[in-house]
């Protein structure tokens, strides 16, 4: 079968990362990239293909059968759009959108038009995370009860937040609008539709304008409540990059969860996959012993994994595992997160 050919636009971080993974992939080929910055010359020759400065510039000089879109987050709808309007597959990288109101048109164009377009919610393609969800829809927990989860990690002093990044030290740049939503997707894939959200967050360590801890209290429509405790200034490995080990380029933490999910006749961590269960539901006490075993998983990198199915998306051998309605959700309970912590309120979102 030929292979798909693949445009990305970005040629950042995560744009590279996509044309590692296109490259990998039996069914895809890069097609081209588009970046306006002439620094992304280095980046095509090296993959032999060419560079456009404007995805309206590709489109007319390049036959695609689909594009990724990596580029900064406030261009994510407009470009999304361009390319739904050129009738061609999309997979647009987390968030969806820079604002909730901007997701909510870049949604309905979508429904109207009956395009193809995936979210870049990668975290969604780990069979770690399918492993947790199976279990939980299995029942084996019981009804959840509460959710503990973190993502606390240490990010650079030196090129993290300096020269070019300094924009990371401003309002909009801290952990809560660019890692909590990956584990608002997680947490709504494991236990449910998040409702309400309280937050506090503090600034303190680093000195920052933007916060750099956030304890954050959310409720479930099906009644679970949850804790989270996030910071990018934090010694620990508790967090689903270190626990994980599906990305090489962080250090690697078999032994801790980032998530506990808690159910009324047993609890599972995540990634360890450790399910803990009394012997009988006679025999739940806190004076007995818990029944342990783990359960096996096989870890893959999920950037992989979604090259894949996208490309089953294009041909439509499957339909999107992530939505434009699921990714502007993640964007609305972090839009709401934020404006808890602003405000010191709770917020509702049902």
């Amino acid at each position: 079968m030929e292979r798909l050919r693949i445009a990305v636009a970005g040629a950042g971080v995560i744009g590279r990362r996509h044309i590692e993974e296109i490259a990998k992939c039996d069914a895809t080929r890069l097609a081209a990239i588009v970046d306006p910055s002439p620094k992304a010359d280095d980046v095509a020759r090296a993959n032999g293909v060419p560079r456009f400065a404007s995805l309206d510039d590709l489109m007319q000089r390049v036959r695609l059968d689909g594009v990724i879109v990596a580029t900064p987050n406030a261009f994510h709808v407009e470009q999304a759009l361009a390319c739904l309007a050129a009738g061609v597959p999309t997979l647009v990288e987390k968030p969806v959108s820079h604002t909730y109101a901007d997701g909510v048109r870049l949604c309905k164009a979508v429904e109207r038009s009956g395009a193809k377009l995936l979210v870049g919610h990668h975290r969604r393609h780990s069979p770690i995370l399918r492993k947790a969800v199976s279990i939980v829809k299995s029942g084996e927990l019981g009804p959840i009860v509460a959710v503990m989860g973190s993502a606390v990690f240490y990010k650079p002093d030196t090129g993290y937040f300096d020269g070019v990044n300094a924009w990371r030290r401003q309002p909009g740049g801290g952990p809560i609008l660019i890692n909590m939503i990956h584990e608002v997707d997680n947490l709504r894939a494991m236990v449910g539709e998040i409702v309400a959200v309280q937050a506090m967050a503090s600034s303190r360590t680093r000195g920052f304008e933007v916060e750099d801890t956030v304890a954050i209290n959310l409720q479930f429509d099906n009644g679970a409540l949850g804790t989270f405790l996030l910071s990018d200034t934090a010694a620990s490995p508790k967090s689903w990059e270190q626990t994980s080990g599906e990305n090489e380029a962080y250090a690697r933490c078999d032994d801790d969860d980032a998530y506990a999910i808690i159910g009324a006749t047993g609890s599972l961590g995540v990634p360890t996959m450790r399910v803990r269960r009394y012997g009988s539901a006679q025999a739940r006490s806190w004076f007995e012993p818990f029944q342990v075993r783990v359960e096996p998983v096989e870890r893959q990198d999920p950037l992989a994994n979604q090259i894949a199915h996208f490309a089953q998306v294009i041909r439509g051998e499957a339909e999107p595992l992530v939505t434009c309605r699921d990714g502007l959700a993640n964007v609305r309970v972090t839009e709401a997160i934020a404006e808890a912590a602003r405000t010191q309120r709770r917020v509702d979102l049902a």
